[in-house]
């Protein structure tokens, strides 16, 4: 007995050390999905893309230099008349030119265009970021939808096993009273029929749990077979904190905030356009070298030069037939369609949120009702199935109440879940599905 009884504990520790390993946390998968969903490596490009755009490099503040050389040779068949009437004529005369320049550009003042440019390519690095927090939160409920529908399957299946196993004993029971002569043979037909349908759900379930993995691993860009356990406990965010973020929901909302960087963009923008009716100043400097070598009836044999140049300019573009006013007048319309919009989507927002609260409280009293209706249940089967062994209800009546029993406790299932996905889209919409423990 001793060694059956150490044989037992090795195996039951072994295979709970293999689910442990399995298991794939809440943590586990929020980290996979951040690391190799293609959506969020997209979006975390394109931030990246934007943190590029505002660095000092295209801001437009620093000078240009460039650089150039080049070179010519020349050879022709030349007659020369000179001042004094004498005649010289080369054949095959050869010239040969070198040159080389650093030339350096540098804008004093444009109107101060580059000025909001720089600040509104940082206001686009900013708004890069809430898309990616966007993506990423949108990210986390597609997940979590998933995920929790997993949990949901794999509690169904236990419930869907227990539901199983006690048929396969009411069939046990039905048959042994059939060959002593207790009942007669419709128990055993009703249980065996029975038994064909829990084992029917049974496995479509299995199925679906199969499938439904498969979809997980997908989002989480691993392989489709990976195999794994999830987490089916449950936590819900304290009132008292979720009260809070309620009410900074509006401010903390990725739709509103990112409708205020579209704002702050045009308005950039717009100032930005208003730079062309001011003139630009430039400084512009160089450094060459010159070199030639020319034939005899050049005055010539060779030169070279070098030296400096350095010089300022202004531009000012006095009018360009009504194209800039024009742009202007368009920049302030799309500003003012912005704030319109931002308006719309504050009262959309207002709106999202008080419907996903009331959804949230709905479902948390819907689970408080599943799982009183899960007691009765289990309490009227315990007894109807006390009654059924000792002959006073029939198996039909004793199916009747295993059904019920099966059906409270997958509404149940389901309705946990429910009410942690609302929690979820609710946290989204307040701006706060990064920051609490899930």
């Amino acid at each position: 007995m001793t060694k059956f009884s150490l044989t037992i504990f090795l195996v039951l520790s072994s295979f709970l050390a293999v689910a442990q390993e399995n298991l794939l946390s809440k943590e586990e998968a929020i980290a996979k999905a951040l690391e190799n969903n293609f959506g969020i490596i997209i979006a975390t490009n394109n931030m990246e893309i934007a943190e590029n755009n505002k660095s000092i490099l295209n801001s437009g503040y620093l000078p240009t230099l460039t650089g150039t050389a080049g070179g010519s040779y020349d050879k022709n068949n030349q007659e020369a008349t000179f001042q004094d009437g004498s005649v010289r004529a080369i054949d095959g005369a050869e010239s040969t030119r070198y040159n080389a320049s650093l030339g350096l550009n540098y804008t004093l003042f444009d109107g101060l265009g580059r000025f909001y440019d720089f600040k509104r390519l940082k206001e686009e690095y900013n708004l890069s970021e809430l898309q990616a927090r966007e993506t990423i939160e949108t990210t986390m409920i597609q997940m979590f939808t998933v995920y929790f529908e997993v949990a949901r399957l794999t509690e169904n299946i236990n419930v869907l096993e227990e539901t199983f196993s006690n048929t396969k004993n009411r069939l046990q029971r039905a048959e042994y009273s059939f060959e002593f002569g207790r009942t007669n043979k419709l128990d055993v037909l009703n249980a065996e029929v029975d038994l064909v349908n829990d084992s029917i759900n049974l496995m479509n379930e299995r199925q679906s749990l199969r499938n439904t993995k498969r979809d997980l691993n997908l989002l989480l860009n691993r392989e489709l077979v990976t195999s794994f356990e999830v987490d089916t406990v449950v936590s819900f965010t304290d009132p008292i904190r979720l009260e809070e973020f309620l009410n900074r929901g509006i401010e903390n909302n990725v739709r509103i905030q990112q409708m205020e960087r579209n704002i702050r963009i045009n308005d950039l923008t717009l100032k930005s356009s208003t730079s062309v009716f001011l003139p630009t100043i430039g400084l512009t400097g160089s450094y060459g070298w010159n070199e030639g070598n020319f034939p005899a009836t050049n005055f010539l044999a060779s030169s070279v030069s070098t030296g400096i140049s350095a010089g300022v300019n202004l531009t000012w573009n006095l009018f360009n037939g009504g194209g800039n006013i024009t742009q202007i007048k368009n920049a302030r319309l799309l500003l003012d369609n912005q704030e319109i919009t931002q308006e719309q989507t504050r009262l959309e927002v207002r709106r999202d949120i008080e419907n996903a609260r009331e959804t949230y409280g709905n479902r948390l009293e819907i689970l408080k009702l599943q799982e009183q209706n899960v007691v009765t249940a289990k309490n009227n089967f315990e007894r109807s199935n006390e009654q059924y062994k000792l002959g006073q209800i029939a198996s039909v009546e004793l199916r009747q109440a295993q059904i019920n029993l099966l059906n409270a406790q997958t509404n149940k299932n389901l309705a946990k879940y429910d009410a942690k996905l609302a929690e979820l889209q609710l946290l989204q919409l307040t701006g706060q599905l990064m920051n609490v423990e899930l």
